[in-house]
């Protein structure tokens, strides 16, 4: 049955509630191209303006997530798991939780994307290991999950194509951060690939999509009711994002981080994150009983030294070169660094998180645009988080420089995102929510 673009957009336009058969005309439309880009448009204005139920949501959810391929697991045997963040900088959860999660047992079957503006991108990430390839066809990446228990890849299959084509049309009519087509586009991937049971990290800070903490509450509350609404099991937690995340921003930088936590050498907020999101993992996977005890089981996967091996099983499957699991001297580095230090006495009161991101990407380590050519060596090593003491003169930061880095603009950007002030700020709280 053809439905008239006309007469969705102005149902719309007065707040009526649109039909699950309206939307899925719409969402037909925009794939093949029956809905001009103008009438497509004016209906995500008109969203933006007059939202969507819960109902609405749901329906346009899932016809996106049906508007190409969809991966059907089923033949891998046990739960199939995967977590999503919303974007963030030194965040490098993926790399450190899913093989310590496939080595509790739980097949971790992750589709990534690249990294945009000042959040970096998993897959980058993973691309600066030598010989590392994350593309892989739907029938090796099953063998890999089922075989070895996880893999990372890009999105190999027409995977909710209508989110691509909607998410280009939001980006130039200023409707990217309107909740229900941000809960629609980062749900239909996820429940077109496939997984039993997905974990969501939303951030909130200075360094979040989500400006506020309310609204990244409200959006991790209607990610969890629309995603438990279509039949899988949702979790969400509300992390802080007022400083990077890790101590290492960039590519190979932050998967030394990684390597570094699954070897055990380093802890701190990274390690916190990954594991509490693992957990939640596994609890709801039916493999713990409840998520300290997801936690204890981690912690023993890095003691017993599983967590790394299967790590570097995954690099292996994917042609990455594994000995950098043990010698994280064979990543990319950067032929230059310059340091970066206090100017006074005092405290670090204030860190502007985006900023920071935006001066990695000025070395290199991120893009402005999707074209953008990375450098996978560069980044910045941050020695300081809030709250610390300083005197004049300690080490702030270290800035990896490359040949072609803006390494002016990077380090005057960078100096001005850390805020150095007289009295010591009151600790926020790491998780700052869990939405069930």
């Amino acid at each position: 049955m053809s439905m008239n673009p006309c007469d969705i957009i102005r149902k719309k336009r007065f707040g009526g509630e649109l039909s699950e058969m309206e939307i899925r005309a719409f969402v037909d439309g925009v794939v093949d191209g029956s809905f001009a880009d103008y009438q497509a448009s004016a209906l995500l204005m008109a969203v933006c303006i007059n939202g969507m139920t819960d109902r609405e949501t749901l329906a346009l959810t899932l016809a996106m997530a049906k508007s190409g391929d969809t991966l059907d697991l089923s033949d891998i045997p046990g739960v199939k798991a995967d977590k999503h963040s919303t974007g963030g900088v030194g965040d490098t959860t993926s790399l450190i939780l899913v093989p310590l999660v496939a080595a509790c047992g739980v097949k971790m079957a992750k589709m990534s994307g690249r990294g945009l503006g000042f959040t970096g991108g998993t897959l980058d990430k993973l691309e600066s290991i030598p010989g590392m390839s994350i593309s892989k066809d739907i029938v090796d990446f099953k063998w890999q999950v089922k075989n070895i228990g996880c893999a990372i890849i890009g999105q190999t299959a027409e995977l909710a194509p209508a989110d691509k084509a909607l998410y280009a049309l939001r980006d130039v009519t200023a409707t990217v951060d309107c909740l229900p087509l941000v809960v629609s586009s980062i749900l239909s991937k996820k429940l077109a690939a496939g997984c039993d049971v997905v974990v969501l990290d939303v951030k909130a800070g200075s360094g979040a999509i989500m400006d506020t903490p309310e609204k990244s509450r409200k959006l991790a509350e209607m990610m969890v009711r629309i995603g438990s609404l279509s039949g899988k099991r949702f979790s969400a937690l509300i992390t802080d994002m007022d400083q990077p995340l890790g101590n290492y921003i960039g590519n190979a930088l932050e998967v030394e981080e990684a390597i570094d936590v699954l070897v055990g050498r380093t802890g701190g907020d990274l390690k916190t994150v990954a594991l509490t999101l693992g957990a939640h993992i596994l609890r709801n996977a039916g493999a713990a009983p409840d998520v300290q005890t997801g936690i204890r089981m981690l912690e023993a996967k890095i003691v017993s030294g599983e967590g790394l091996r299967t790590f570097g099983d995954m690099i292996e499957a994917q042609g990455g070169d594994r000995r950098v699991v043990e010698d994280t001297g064979l990543l990319p580095k950067a032929p230059h660094k310059v340091v970066l230090k206090a100017e006074r006495d005092g405290y670090v009161v204030k860190m502007h998180t985006s900023d920071i991101g935006n001066a990695a990407r000025l070395l290199g380590a991120g893009r402005e645009r999707k074209t953008d050519v990375l450098d996978l060596s560069v980044g910045i090593v941050m020695n300081v988080r809030l709250g610390d003491a300083v005197k004049k003169g300690d080490l702030l930061a270290t800035l990896h420089v490359g040949e072609r880095s803006d390494r002016i603009g990077a380090y005057n950007l960078l100096k001005k995102s850390i805020v150095i002030g007289d009295e010591k700020p009151e600790a926020k709280p790491l998780i700052q929510a869990v939405v069930e």
